[in-house]
């Protein structure tokens, strides 16, 4: 298995035992101690440590959590704090740049939640980690993630995927910053990308 930082180029760092299992894999990304300013998450079967989102991604994810957390379904919450989620079926561990999740996870032993905890996910690109958000996270979120924003830093657009199923989401919307982005049930308001 290969740990990898992903700055512009994915690197390897360190490699792993071949034979690791998902629950040994996640255990270890659980309690990496990750160089200051980056993450740790299990993509692809590998260890994959990316930097946080820059500067100007702030103003941006503080204006989208603001908005979601008024309308939150009942006990859940919004936040954009480091934490792994593990989708257990498709060996994966994420932690989102923004999640909705029910406040029940946290109340668990571990330093991982379950990714069925998750009512709302939001992914914002960067050059290293676009090709993630727009492929792998799409097709694990889409199993099981009621919704997914992807806020692509790179085109100025937001786009809202819902309506999971076996197959992944069913339903997509595409706005350019600036335009209003209906996000459907469980939340049903607009959000206002004015300010992105």
């Amino acid at each position: 298995m290969t740990v990898t930082i992903m700055t512009e180029r994915a690197t390897p760092i360190d490699t792993l035992s071949a034979t690791a299992t998902f629950e040994n894999l996640l255990q270890t990304v659980a309690e990496m101690n990750t160089p200051v300013g980056f993450k740790a998450e299990l993509i692809r079967g590998k260890i994959i440590v990316s930097p946080f989102s820059k500067l100007r991604y702030s103003r941006r994810m503080r204006l989208l959590r603001e908005q979601l957390q008024a309308h939150v379904p009942k006990g859940h919450f919004a936040d954009t704090s480091p934490f792994l989620f593990r989708f257990a079926a498709a060996e994966r561990g994420y932690g989102p740049d923004l999640y909705v999740a029910d406040e029940a996870a946290f109340d668990e032993e571990g330093l991982h939640a379950d990714g069925a905890a998750l009512s709302l996910v939001g992914e914002f690109t960067s050059v290293s980690t676009k090709d993630a958000d727009w492929n792998e996270k799409l097709d694990v979120y889409g199993l099981l993630v009621p919704v997914y924003l992807v806020v692509d830093m790179q085109g100025s657009e937001i786009t809202c995927f819902w309506d999971p199923s076996p197959h992944g989401y069913r339903s997509r919307k595409t706005v350019s910053f600036g335009e209003p982005l209906h996000v459907p049930e469980p939340f049903d308001f607009a959000i206002d990308t004015t300010g992105f």
